[in-house]
């Protein structure tokens, strides 16, 4: 019988755990192989303008058009209400917990000058003058501008002149470069193991402490938005909160061990229908959407990351950068990077942008497995509770069906019982 090869994830996780203790064990010595690692992250900026850039066009210019009338319009509302409350709930606690204090990547990065800026000066440089030197710097948040006009603008030619070459090129490169991420994910444990290996040589197994850490805050953060958001829905919709648990358990399960919303996709909508009594015609609409844009694991996650890169650098954020940071971690969540290691595609990209030093994007690689589990059980329980926000405001919620007095058709939307 052929044995099993390990997967990606597999290996990340050998390469982390392989990094710490080689590393802890030969001390200072270990920093001769951080070019390595270094060699590494650079395979993955050269990738990360094009890939955020392509992705979000092509998620905006897909749904822009389709989200007319009272169902798009509560769909977008509760899905930027509920992201910007997670980001928010991410940023408070970074701030409380402080995940990233014990690293001491090096003092170096402590170094590093933040320019103060006004609100105005702030805001106007949001706004490229040249899209190409603003790509060619680095500069990520005039990019992720110009890639939401674009695509906006893209899905909104293609639909008024049929002509689909626009939207079918930004898909096509996006495809080109997700298949480099692909290929240099590839060395990836090789890159972690070398970086991990040089942090852990300088601190020992003390590093091991933040990255615990750094899990428990997504995980309370977890259980905070649910007490938030769940008796809010439930209040809203007229319904029985504490039915939800028994409900979600299925797709809850799916999400923690796949680490993947579009793969709990099929199940959610499913269970949207038949379990919480979401019809079908908001459930086909809002299920494709909310699992694209509606990421408040994600946006938690994202916020987390970047305090924890701050922190294990000793860069002090300004509180303008803090808005910044929540604001990054919401346009994020419109062009999710689906390419296995995505996230250290994301991780990159907002040290990029509010300039810190990606030593610590290593450590959040070697656990985002773990990561990915507390993300996804987020994302795909607020998926369905906007999906019953937004029916209840559209007179299409059947309480018969969530209370189990009444079976629903997943195929046809129909009673059957």
């Amino acid at each position: 019988m052929k044995a099993k090869k390990l997967s990606l994830t597999a290996w990340i996780i050998i390469a982390t755990i392989a990094g710490l203790i080689f590393g802890s064990l030969v001390g200072p010595w270990a920093s001769n192989l951080e070019f390595i690692g270094t060699i590494f992250i650079r395979l993955i900026q050269m990738s990360v303008v094009p890939l955020v850039m392509t992705s979000v066009a092509s998620a905006i210019g897909s749904v822009e058009g389709k989200g007319a009338g009272k169902m798009g319009v509560v769909t977008f509302a509760y899905i930027i209400i509920f992201t910007l409350i997670s980001a928010g709930l991410g940023l408070a606690l970074g701030l409380i917990v402080k995940p990233g204090v014990g690293v001491d990547i090096g003092a170096e990065a402590s170094t590093a000058e933040v320019v103060a800026a006004s609100v105005q000066d702030t805001l106007v440089s949001f706004v490229p003058t040249n899209i190409f030197g603003s790509m060619a710097n680095g500069d990520m948040v005039p990019c992720l501008l110009f890639s939401i006009f674009f695509g906006v603008c893209a899905g909104s030619y293609g639909r008024a002149t049929g002509n689909t070459m626009v939207m079918d090129l930004i898909k096509a490169v996006n495809g080109v470069v997700i298949n480099i991420i692909k290929a240099v994910m590839k060395v990836a444990p090789i890159g972690i193991f070398c970086l991990l290996a040089d942090v852990a040589g300088g601190t020992g197994f003390a590093v091991i402490v933040p990255m615990i850490k750094f899990l428990a805050c997504l995980l309370v953060g977890d259980i905070i938005q649910y007490v938030l958001f769940s008796p809010y829905t439930a209040a809203v919709c007229g319904v029985n909160p504490l039915k939800m648990p028994k409900k979600f358990a299925k797709m809850s399960m799916m999400a923690i061990t796949t680490t993947s919303s579009a793969i709990c996709l099929p199940t959610e909508m499913e269970d949207m229908v038949t379990k919480f009594g979401i019809s079908k015609r908001v459930t086909d609409f809002v299920g494709p959407i909310s699992m694209s844009m509606n990421s408040c694991g994600a946006a938690q996650c994202y916020v987390l990351a970047i305090l924890f890169m701050s922190q294990a650098t000793g860069i002090t954020l300004t509180p303008s950068q803090f808005a910044l940071t929540i604001l990054l971690a919401f346009l994020m969540c419109m062009g999710t990077i689906v390419v296995p290691g995505g996230m250290v595609v994301t991780y990159t990209f907002f040290a990029a942008t509010l300039g810190l030093p990606t030593e610590a994007v290593a450590i959040l690689i070697g656990i985002d497995w773990f990561s990915g589990m507390f993300r996804t059980l987020m994302n795909v329980v607020v998926d369905v509770l906007v999906g019953m926000n937004v029916a209840k405001a559209c007179g299409e919620l059947n309480r018969d069906v969530y209370n189990e007095k009444a079976a629903v058709s997943y195929e046809t939307g129909e009673i059957i019982s």
